[in-house]
């Protein structure tokens, strides 16, 4: 009784949001991760152009609580009238599989927005391994697998179920360093502390490669990557193999869709102006600018894909 209430309040909340011009005040947007990664640096990318375009400050805001776990969820619980909004990275797909208590579904309790965009992985390798493409490094794996670690940002991060996935579909074994965050294990990765990693592609990882500190192997999407000329694909290797890190802004369930078409045609504007692409193609992602419905689908995708690669591999966060 008490949650069909809620949910009564929340659509009559809503119609009251729907008649009035949107936004009628500031929009905070609730980044669930630390200041300077990925989905914080396209938030205030996105941020500064929404408040310039709508009128109305939209200000950031990092919630690390728990992961990001505590800041999803009160963006969740927030009134469903578009002044507080979620831009978040793809774990926001995963994370129900592997945390059992959340109190909130990516489906149920979100209305998609925007995938805003897209990140290349790369599998990548510290140089004293002496190997240079993806095969090398799997004949090496099944001859040393226990003597290599692998590195990734997190029990609950995409770089870890992108690599459980590499591993699964490559028949290798190779230990696990989970690490608080890929700024950490970029660097013990660097250091040759932990020997391979697969992570998304952006930041300052093009000019490691370049220089030779990181050799990179294969990008973990279907087609070549424009920030990694001349690598090929993991996929030429396992075909079918792809993985990709994205970034997508979501409004709480039962906004009223003229506020969410009024977020979406804003955004889709935004993107059109080569300065905006540019600055983006600056952190090595690829704008995407899909609609809401290709967002919901691909959270609903990668739910399915992950959900069969924590039970194969039995995977936990404990």
């Amino acid at each position: 009784m008490f949650r069909a209430l809620c949910v009564v309040l929340s659509v009559l909340l809503a119609a009251g949001a729907a008649a009035q011009p949107y936004p009628a005040k500031p929009v905070r947007i609730v980044v669930p991760a630390s200041p300077g990664g990925a989905s914080d640096l396209v938030g205030r990318l996105v941020a500064t152009q929404l408040s310039e375009m709508l009128g109305q400050p939209f200000v950031v805001e990092n919630r690390v609580t728990s992961g990001g776990i505590v800041g999803t969820q009160q963006v969740a619980e927030s009134p469903p009238d578009g002044h507080t909004l979620l831009v978040t990275f793809d774990t926001f797909a995963s994370n129900a599989l592997l945390f059992k208590n959340l109190k909130w579904d990516p489906v149920r309790d979100f209305a998609p927005v925007m995938q805003l965009c897209r990140y290349p992985q790369v599998l990548l390798v510290h140089p004293s391994l002496g190997v240079h493409s993806v095969k090398e490094f799997v004949a090496l794996a099944k001859q040393r697998g226990s003597q290599l670690n692998y590195a990734s940002a997190g029990p609950a991060s995409s770089s870890r179920l992108a690599y459980e996935l590499f591993k699964d579909v490559a028949g290798i074994e190779t230990v696990p360093v989970h690490y608080k965050g890929g700024g950490p294990a970029l660097q013990d990765l660097l250091s040759g502390q932990v020997q391979v990693m697969l992570i998304q592609g952006g930041g300052p990882i093009p000019q490691y490669v370049k220089t030779g500190k990181l050799v990179a192997l294969g990008i973990s999407s279907l087609s070549p990557s424009k920030f990694y000329p001349g690598l090929p694909t993991i996929a030429e290797t396992f075909p079918g193999f792809e993985t990709e890190s994205w970034v997508a802004m979501l409004a709480p369930a039962a906004t009223p869709r003229p506020v969410i078409e009024r977020l979406h045609g804003t955004l889709s504007k935004m993107f059109v102006d080569a300065a905006m692409r540019e600055r983006f193609e600056a952190q090595g992602c690829d704008i995407v600018a899909g609609t809401p419905e290709e967002l919901g689908r691909l959270v609903r995708e990668d739910q399915a894909k992950w959900a069969r690669i924590v039970r194969a591999r039995n995977i936990t966060v404990e």
